[in-house]
């Protein structure tokens, strides 16, 4: 059977209504999107991959035990938070979408206010959690033999194998002085020296002795360092997350300040919303397999 020959110039759409059945915004913001979980995926896959290819990895449970006002002893109960934070402001959001679709200019700015409330506490938590890591020092036993307080930056990780006590006051004898006052200070922080309290002055001006005696080791986990790779990929993916809550924050404060001046009104649709909205969400399922690859894996 013959087919029809098409007329040169043909055209199949010339514009109007969209083949997928979206508006050009909606179907730009997708793209958008499948472009941005492809640099996620991307960076996810490679930790992966560095991840289950070494021999030893940081115990979640171990370095996010803390939280504000908690010193160790609550495993990821403060990311939890955080993630039910941001969960909660997707819901919030949904309601503002919701809203717009009914032209309801109130509750639409409710809700959107709650949602920008949600991102910045969020980001807050997340600046917290960084703080707490890069300022909290830990007891390590360096590759030279000797002890130092060492904390989680890129390049730096403490989360190595726990040292065996014996081994770590054997090394102890052998630090430094400067070390040695770094190890007294830390026990102090964490009051493991009998309610014993020095200034810095002080405590460089002691003997070694001195030092030794105030560094109670049975009370102070050692371990030695860990994967460098584990700071770097933290920090980067979680910052690189925390960038896109951070911009979420800046479209939903102008989609409020726009919603307050009536130009969604004037427009006779809510689209923006909807458009921000689908952003949001995206940040809030990233972050879902940011959890699960560094806090529960």
């Amino acid at each position: 059977m013959a087919t029809a020959a098409v007329p040169a110039g043909t055209k199949w759409w010339n514009g109007g209504k969209s083949p997928f059945n979206l508006s050009y915004g909606k179907m730009m913001m997708w793209y958008f999107l499948m472009s941005d979980a492809f640099t996620f995926g991307a960076f996810l896959i490679s930790y992966g991959t560095i991840r289950f290819s070494v021999n030893f990895w940081p115990d979640p449970n171990h370095v996010f035990d803390s939280a504000p006002f908690i010193h160790g002893g609550a495993p990821l109960v403060f990311v939890s938070i955080m993630t039910f934070i941001l969960i909660i402001s997707s819901v919030t959001m949904v309601l503002a979408v919701h809203a717009g679709h009914n032209m309801d200019r109130k509750r639409v700015e409710k809700y959107m206010l709650w949602t920008i409330v949600g991102g910045l506490a969020f980001l807050g938590c997340q600046a917290w959690e960084w703080t707490h890591l890069i300022t909290g020092g830990h007891a390590v036993l360096l590759e030279n033999g000797t002890l130092d307080v060492v904390t989680t930056t890129v390049t730096n990780n403490p989360w190595g194998a726990a040292v065996d006590p014996a081994a770590a006051q054997a090394a102890l004898a052998g630090t430094p002085h400067d070390q040695l006052v770094n190890l007294a200070s830390l026990a102090m922080e964490h009051h493991h020296n009998a309610g014993q309290h020095f200034t810095a002055e002080q405590l460089a001006a002691m003997s070694d002795a001195e030092l030794v005696k105030l560094v109670d080791l049975q009370n102070i986990a050692v371990s030695t360092t860990g994967p460098r790779a584990f700071g770097g990929y933290f920090f980067g993916i979680t910052g690189f997350h925390g960038f896109h809550v951070f911009s979420g924050v800046v479209i939903n404060i102008v989609m409020y300040i726009k919603t307050r001046l009536g130009h969604f009104d004037q427009r006779g649709h809510y689209e923006m919303i909807e458009k921000s909205g689908l952003y949001w969400h995206f940040v809030d399922l990233v972050w879902v397999f940011v959890f699960l690859c560094f806090y529960l894996i």
